[in-house]
């Protein structure tokens, strides 16, 4: 399926004439070991010389991971919950952390000390919650845990979710997990994608929280591969500025 992109580079046109920033950055769940799937998002971020925020799974992330993660120049780990199991109650969403449990707040800390012994000063202190799901209860409690920032997906009501924990989320998944997987129409994404740019140059979304793209390179197909080379890259050329938490100097955004 082509994609007229003509739209969008429109848009980016009008926030480079307005002189504005658009911070962008892209995480990418479920890493646990090294794959041909894995091989290929990290040429791609080479290709991009895009940073790409691998939120990897605790409990089964592997040694071998760690030490690709390790000699990328383009990957940063955040921590992806502990197991990726769902303890949603029966008939709720998939969610491993969005509901209250216990040893919620132990698992967190685990999954954090686990990825920090494997992977040191690859690892940026982001918790990622599987399902994007977290229990409201559990998030100011993350701080204390060793946490600086949570991402889930859409956009974020305030920058810190807690005293001491900023939140930068994802805007836009390319995956129609809603049908089964494959690529969601590219031209509902891209007025997706419109609108939100258009909100935040309006002032109805905040315009510092970097722009979030989040893929899953386990079940990409040929067509997920292709558009998400495509917007990125469109992205990069009319203006984005590509973000590595890890590196940033100062407050977070």
């Amino acid at each position: 399926m082509s994609t007229d992109w003509s739209p969008l580079t429109d848009e980016l046109a009008i926030w480079r004439a307005e002189g504005r920033d658009l911070p962008l950055w892209w995480r990418d769940d479920d890493a646990t070991e090294p794959t041909a799937a894995l091989e290929q998002l990290l040429h791609l971020a080479e290709a991009l010389e895009m940073p790409v925020h691998l939120a990897v799974i605790p409990q089964p992330a592997t040694a071998a991971l760690a030490k690709v993660i390790g000699t990328s120049a383009h990957a940063t780990a955040l921590v992806h919950g502990w197991a990726h199991l769902n303890h949603a109650p029966e008939g709720q969403k998939k969610a491993e952390f969005g509901h209250a449990r216990p040893d919620a707040a132990e698992q967190a800390q685990a999954g954090l000390d686990r990825l920090r012994g494997l992977l040191g000063p690859k690892l940026f202190e982001m918790f990622v919650p599987p399902w994007n799901r977290i229990d409201p209860a559990l998030i100011p409690r993350l701080p204390d845990l060793g946490y600086r920032a949570l991402s889930t997906y859409t956009p974020r009501p305030a920058r810190e979710a807690a005293p001491g924990l900023v939140q930068i989320n994802t805007h836009m998944d390319p995956i129609h997990w809603r049908g089964g997987g494959g690529l969601v129409d590219p031209d509902s994404q891209m007025t997706a994608l419109l609108r939100h740019l258009q909100d935040r140059r309006r002032g109805r979304a905040d315009a510092a929280e970097p722009l979030g793209f989040l893929t899953h390179h386990l079940v990409h197909d040929p067509a997920i591969w292709d558009f998400t080379r495509a917007c990125l890259s469109t992205l990069l050329a009319g203006g984005a500025r590509p973000v590595n938490l890890i590196s940033l100097k100062g407050p977070l955004p």
